[in-house]
C-alpha cells in the first residue's frame, strides 16, 4: 500500500521529466545571468576626481573654521572661568599706525594711539607710568602687557629715550674742588598688597591678568595678608616671579578678617585656605566636648593641629 502511494506521487512521465529538467535549467540560467551582465552590457565609468576635490575643499574650510575658535579653560583654583585664545594658528590683527621717533616715558596717550597701539594697551602703559614705572632702554617696551612681539619689534627702532644727566656747577669766584655727583637710583613705587587691585599688579614684571586675579582672589579668601611671603602661596605663581616682585610689595597696615572659633560652624571654618575640613571638624568637636575656647592657644591641645598649621592660621582666629 505504501509503495503504491509513493509511486503514485513520485512517478513522472517522460514529458513531466522533460518539463522539470527545463525549469531547473531556466532557474540556473537566471541565477547566473547577473554575473554575465558586464560582458554584454557596457558599464558607465564614474569619474571620482571631482568628488574627491570637493571633499578636500570641505576639509580645508572646516579646518579654517575650527582654528578661529578659542579654547575654553577653567581656572584650577576655582576662582573664575576665563577664555584664552588658541595658540595654534592664532593670528593677531594689528592696527596700522604712523611711525615716528618717540620717548615712551613722555609720550601721551594720543601719541601711542598714533603709533597704532590699541586703546586697552595704551591704558596699561599710562597706568604703569602713573605708578612710577619707567622705560630705560628701547627693548623695555616689549615687556608691556598686551603689546605683542611683532608690534614691539615694529616700534623699537623708533624709541629714543632721553638720558638725564647731572651738571656740576662751579662758582666763578672762590672755586671749589670738583664734586662728583652720583646718579640717583630709580626706586619703583611700593604696592600695598592688601589694598591693591588687579590693574596695579599687572604692571609688575611677570604678572599677567590671570596671576593678578589669582593673587586678589587668594587674598580675599584668606581675609587679607599679614606678611608679604604669603603671596608666594598663590596657586601657580612661579617662585622666580615672586622673588622678582617681593621687594615691591609691602603691608603697611596688618588688618586681617578674624574668625570667631567659639561661634563658627564647620562649613564656614573649612572655607579658609589654611583650615581643611578635618581640622575644622576637629575644632568644632573639641569645642562641643570641652566648651568654648578660653584663648586661641587652646587649639594646640587638638592633636591634628601641628605647629605649622597653628602658626599659619592663628592670626585669622579669635575667641571674641
Amino acid at each position: 500500500m505504501l509503495k503504491q502511494f509513493i509511486s503514485g506521487y513520485l512517478h513522472f512521465t517522460y514529458k513531466e521529466r522533460i518539463g522539470i529538467i527545463s525549469i531547473l535549467v531556466l532557474i540556473i540560467l537566471f541565477l547566473l545571468l547577473p554575473f554575465f551582465f558586464s560582458y554584454f552590457i557596457p558599464q558607465k565609468k564614474t569619474d571620482y576626481r571631482q568628488f574627491e576635490n570637493e571633499i578636500a575643499a570641505l576639509n580645508i574650510k572646516q579646518q579654517d573654521k575650527t582654528d578661529k575658535f578659542t579654547n575654553r579653560n577653567f581656572d584650577e583654583n576655582n576662582y573664575q572661568n576665563y577664555y584664552q585664545p588658541s595658540e595654534k594658528n592664532y593670528q593677531i590683527k594689528y592696527t596700522k599706525g604712523e611711525l615716528f621717533y618717540f620717548d615712551p616715558n613722555t609720550l601721551s596717550a594720543d601719541g601711542w594711539k598714533r603709533l597704532g597701539v590699541r586703546e586697552k594697551t595704551v591704558n596699561t602703559i599710562q597706568n604703569y607710568l602713573s605708578k612710577g614705572g619707567r622705560f630705560y632702554k628701547p627693548e623695555d617696551i616689549g615687556k608691556i602687557w598686551g603689546l605683542h612681539a611683532a608690534e614691539a619689534a615694529r616700534l623699537i627702532p623708533y624709541v629714543k629715550i632721553e638720558v638725564k644727566t647731572n651738571t656740576a656747577f662751579t662758582a666763578s669766584k672762590n672755586p671749589e674742588p670738583d664734586k662728583t655727583y652720583e646718579k640717583s637710583k630709580y626706586t619703583a613705587a611700593a604696592i600695598e598688597i592688601n589694598e591693591t587691585d588687579t590693574s596695579t599688579l599687572i604692571a609688575l614684571p611677570g604678572i599677567g591678568s590671570k596671576l593678578a586675579n589669582r593673587i586678589i582672589a587668594f587674598r580675599d579668601k584668606l581675609g587679607g595678608f599679614y606678611k608679604v611671603e604669603q603671596v608666594a602661596e598663590t596657586f601657580a605663581l612661579p617662585d622666580s616671579v615672586f622673588q622678582n616682585i617681593k621687594d615691591r610689595l609691602v603691608i603697611s597696615n596688618v588688618s586681617v578678617r578674624k574668625i570667631n572659633i567659639n561661634s563658627v560652624t564647620v562649613d564656614e571654618l573649612k572655607q579658609h585656605p589654611y583650615i581643611r575640613y578635618n581640622i575644622a571638624n576637629a575644632i568644632i568637636q573639641y569645642r562641643m566636648q570641652h566648651g568654648n575656647f578660653a584663648n586661641v592657644n587652646d587649639l594646640k591641645k587638638i592633636m591634628l593641629i601641628t605647629d605649622d598649621i597653628y602658626n599659619k592660621a592663628a592670626p585669622y582666629l579669635t575667641i571674641n
